[in-house]
This record gives C-alpha cells, sequence and structure tokens, in this order.
C-alpha cells in the first residue's frame, strides 16, 4: 500500500521541525541528549584571561570565547595560592571573583567544557598579585615557652600575634651575642601554627630565642619578649637491670639504672616501651610525666633522686596492667644497656 501524499508531507514537516529545533537548541548553547552523546569532539582552549578590573579582594577577568562543534554551556575558573586550590563556573567568557586575599599571588586557569562534559586544553596561567590592603604591622608574638628540652634540641610554643590581615609567616630567632639575630626556623601559617622544634643545639648550653610574625604584605612585628633555655648535657651512658613479676594482664617491675658515664646526671627522665591500652597503676622512685606517641612512658626525678653521681644508680618501680614489659630504656636520651643478671 502506497503512503497517502499528506501523510508523507507530515512526516516531512516534523523531521523539518525536529532539525530546526536542534539547530536553535545549539545555538542557545544548549545540547540535546541525543547530540551531547555522541559529542566527542574537546572544546578549543579559552583566550588569553585579562585583567578587566581588580580591588584588594577581588578580581574581574575576561578571556576570548572558546569554540566548539556543538557548543561550550560553561567555564570551569581555578586558582592557586601556593598549595591551596579554589575554583568556580560561570556560563560566560567572564567572571567576577571574590574572598580573594590582598597581597597574595593567585595564578588563574580557566577551561571550557561543552554539554557532552568534553573539556578543554586550560589557558595559558596568568599570574597576578593583589594589590596591598593592610599597612600596619603585627603585633608581637606571645613569650616563647619552652618544652621537650634535649641535650641538642627544644621545641617553643608562643601565643599567636595580633594582626588586622593575616600573618604569613612566624620567624624565630636565636640572640648572639651581643645582640646580633640569627634565623633558625621560618613557620609558613598555611596551615597556622605557633610553635617550632629547634634542633642542632649543643649539649650543656644555653640560649635566647626570640619570635617576629611577618604579614602578608611583608610588615614585621616587633620581637617577643626572649626566652632562654639550657640544653641538658649529652645522654649519659648508662645500664638497666629489672626484675619483673608478671600476671594474665599486669606486672610488676623494679628497674636499677646505673650511670656508667664519667660525669654526674643532675636531673633526669627515662622512658620505655608502654602500649597505648596499658594503664600505670602505681609509681615510685619516680613520676609520670606523659606519654610519647601512645608507644612510650616517660618518667622522671622525684627531686630527692635527681643526682645520679657517676658510678651511681637510681631504682624505681611500677605496676602496670597489660604485657608488654618496660624495654629499650633510655636515660636522658640515652639508651640503657641490658646489664647481666
Amino acid at each position: 500500500m502506497r503512503d497517502h501524499p499528506r501523510r508523507g508531507v507530515r512526516s516531512r514537516a516534523a523531521a523539518l521541525a525536529a532539525c530546526t529545533l536542534t539547530t536553535l537548541l545549539v545555538a542557545m548553547g544548549t545540547t540535546p541528549a541525543y547530540a551531547a552523546a555522541d559529542d566527542t569532539e574537546r572544546p578549543t582552549a579559552p583566550g588569553p584571561i585579562t585583567v578587566v578590573a581588580v580591588d584588594t579582594t577581588w578580581v574581574e577577568l575576561t578571556w576570548a570565547a572558546s569554540t566548539d562543534n556543538v557548543g561550550v554551556v560553561r567555564y570551569p575558573v581555578s586558582a592557586r595560592f601556593e598549595d591551596n586550590g579554589l575554583t568556580w563556573s560561570t556560563d560566560t567568557n567572564s567572571i567576577r571573583v571574590t574572598g580573594l586575599r590582598p597581597s597574595r599571588t593567585y595564578t588563574f586557569y580557566v577551561t571550557a567544557v561543552d554539554a557532552a562534559g568534553n573539556t578543554s586544553p586550560s589557558t595559558a596561567p596568568l599570574r597576578l598579585t593583589m594589590p596591598p590592603g593592610d599597612d600596619q604591622p603585627p603585633g608581637a608574638p606571645g613569650q616563647p615557652v619552652a618544652s621537650d628540652v634535649t641535650a641538642t634540641g627544644v621545641r617553643l610554643r608562643w601565643a599567636p600575634s595580633v594582626e588586622n590581615g593575616a600573618v604569613e609567616r612566624y620567624e624565630v630567632f636565636r640572640v648572639d651575642a651581643g645582640g646580633a639575630l640569627t634565623l633558625v626556623r621560618d613557620v609558613s601559617q598555611y596551615p597556622p601554627n605557633n610553635s617550632a622544634q629547634i634542633s642542632g643545639l649543643t649539649p650543656n648550653t644555653t640560649y635566647t630565642f626570640v619570635v617576629r610574625a611577618r604579614d602578608e604584605v611583608g610588615l614585621l612585628s616587633p620581637l617577643s619578649a626572649p626566652t632562654t633555655v639550657t640544653t641538658l648535657p649529652p645522654p649519659p651512658s648508662c645500664t638497666v637491670r629489672s626484675v619483673v613479676g608478671q600476671w594474665s594482664d599486669g606486672f610488676v617491675a623494679g628497674l636499677t639504672i646505673t650511670n656508667t658515664g664519667t660525669t654526674a646526671v643532675n636531673g633526669w627522665t627515662m622512658t620505655w616501651r608502654f602500649w597505648a591500652s596499658q594503664q600505670v597503676h602505681g609509681i615510685w622512685g619516680a613520676k609520670v610525666v606523659d606519654r610519647l606517641n601512645n608507644s612510650y612512658l616517660r618518667v622522671g626525678d622525684t627531686a630527692r633522686n635527681a643526682m645520679i653521681p657517676a658510678g651511681g644508680s637510681v631504682s624505681l618501680g611500677l605496676v602496670a596492667s597489660g604485657t608488654q614489659l618496660p624495654e629499650e630504656v633510655t636515660l636522658n636520651g640515652g639508651l640503657c644497656v641490658v646489664a647481666d643478671e
């Protein structure tokens, strides 16, 4: 049976309408699902990024539009500052980016994405330093507080500086003879951190440290109040002898530490392996200081037994849960040799 002439006219009209609709949608930047599914061609890279306007916390950017065989639907915009990344998106070839920080240097990139999800190559990067928005230096950091003093190092911590903008870094100085300053640590504030581990010091030596803040514009704070630290003597050589009584989930241990060095130990801490799940139920001849990395127990002298002369000994003991007995015993950082019975 032949098609009716009018039926053929209606079929051609419907096809023409569908073609017209597709052309219209593509021109509008809206791609039909069937067209997007068949599209594997990437858009071209957008043109170079141009700065239209900029202030201390925002920038307006534009670029030459990408071309695509079907149509670009959006432009992802990204910026990097040091190791931090930010992203935005726009359906036009310009954008106003807000929430930036004065004096920071950002690197911007733009790509194009079509309806099928094909992504273009990136533009050439645009490196932009924001205008300064800060003319006030930071306040002085708090006086450093020393902890974890060893023969060759110390940890310093200080109260943060007060700043109307943002502190970029802290500078830790050693105060030398005559007041000269030697930079020993540079502490970046990405992420924020108001402490520093100082290493490479000389045993049994007194040091003075100060801290200064530097903001993103480069303005410097006054120096903090100084702090003075005396490092410990070199780790003594020592031996350890232990007497242990053990049951299914606990033990009692007596430790005798002998100073086998040629100089006296004046003030001491000891550590030994101790699991995080273990608990100290009793201790004598020492006091608990802390738990190091949840793997070691650190104890210190009781003031009455702080002095261990050369060839002298100190005894202590504890009752604890668990099955990990005292091992890897150190005296002021020096590993003690297990004494023969």
